[in-house]
């Protein structure tokens, strides 16, 4: 795949819950090595988008396209074998097994082939190495937010999607959080990030998509959508900002 081709395409994407549609004809690319933010308000249609490109959801409409195959549809096992892999707003770990035992299960069934991860590293440099005997079910909730980062990278994704895994941690770890998620983009992997920390946005994104009522309004660099009065309104609810 050439630099200039993206990694990820969404096309015209809909997904609809009766008569409700959560997305409504989304928008966007994402290029390798690239972080792009998506922001908005609750109700917007951001994590929608996550579940759908991770698979936990099917496509009503549009396209999710990733190195070129659609995978709209597809599970999300067989994406995490593909090389997509996600964590979530509220972690979802094997609470009676140990930190390891929960990334050595990711490495071994997410895994695509090809090499594979150093787990004695990759909980080292997530700073849990000293919890790895411990069950997942003891460790508190900026614990478990990095365990949830630490079974998807075990799978080496190219792709990864991250819901609000920044929320509930405090200034240094979320300072720790940014410095390792720009890390990765510097190693070459693409990352969708939904947020609602601005401030944890402009450290981690090269540029954002603004979405209201399943649509983008706004794509560009965080300082100018801070600009844009239709953003103005949709986060502040008034009609006439400037």
């Amino acid at each position: 795949m050439s630099p200039e081709t993206p990694l990820l395409s969404v096309a015209q994407l809909v997904k609809r819950f009766g008569g409700f549609r959560a997305l409504d004809g989304v928008n966007f690319t994402l290029a390798p090595g690239e972080v792009l933010g998506l922001v908005g308000p609750n109700g917007s249609g951001k994590t929608t988008c996550i579940n759908v490109i991770s698979g936990i959801y099917s496509p009503d409409g549009g396209s999710v396209t990733f190195e070129g195959a659609d995978i709209g549809g597809r599970p999300s096992h067989r994406l995490a074998r593909a090389g997509i892999n996600r964590t979530f707003q509220s972690p979802r770990p094997f609470t009676t097994l140990t930190v390891r035992e929960n990334v050595q299960v990711a490495a071994t069934y997410g895994h695509a082939g090809g090499v594979r991860a150093d787990l004695g590293e990759l909980l080292h440099w997530l700073e849990l190495d000293t919890l790895s005997d411990r069950q997942a079910g003891e460790l508190n909730s900026a614990q478990q937010k990095t365990l949830d980062l630490a079974r998807a990278l075990a799978t080496r994704p190219r792709l990864l999607l991250v819901d609000e895994l920044a929320a509930g941690l405090n200034p240094a770890e979320l300072s720790r959080m940014a410095d390792r998620l720009r890390f990765l983009a510097g190693q070459g992997m693409s990352m969708l990030v939904v947020e609602h920390l601005m401030g944890f946005i402009d450290r981690v994104t090269d540029r954002v998509i603004v979405m209201n009522a399943g649509r983008e309004i706004f794509e560009g660099s965080l300082a100018a959508a801070t600009r844009e009065p239709e953003v103005i309104r949709v986060f502040l609810g008034t009609a006439d900002a400037a």
